[in-house]
């Protein structure tokens, strides 16, 4: 199961921390990535990183200003947001799989709201 936790409200420009905790899988051997859906709106991908760490992807949207990491010996990933502006303001998921270039995720956080006041 993955539980993602963090979200809230924020002022245009301000900052905000994601996390999302895994149990009952083997953390470190999960691609972990982070996906927002706003409202009307398709799902999107944010960002992704391999199982150590070593790799990260990010959408255009969100380069230079959102960082991924983990932490394996907490299972844990994070997502710090910066410099946020309405347009993020979404329900943001995690998701984990074994490969990283599968298209398929094997489990899915429930989404923690992000909301960004201008």
């Amino acid at each position: 199961q993955l539980q993602a936790s963090g979200g809230g409200l924020v002022q245009a420009g301000g900052s905000l921390r994601l996390s999302c905790t895994a149990s009952g899988l083997t953390f470190g051997s999960y691609v972990m990535s982070w996906f927002r859906q706003a409202p009307g709106k398709e799902r999107e991908f944010v960002t992704t990183i391999g199982w150590n760490g070593a790799y990260e992807n990010y959408a255009d949207s969100v380069k230079g200003r959102f960082t991924i990491s983990r932490d394996n010996a907490k299972n844990t990933v994070y997502l710090q947001m910066n410099s946020l502006n309405s347009e993020d303001t979404a329900v943001y998921f995690c998701a984990a799989k074994r490969n990283l270039g599968s298209r398929t995720y094997d489990y899915w956080g429930q989404g923690t709201q992000v909301t960004v006041s201008s």
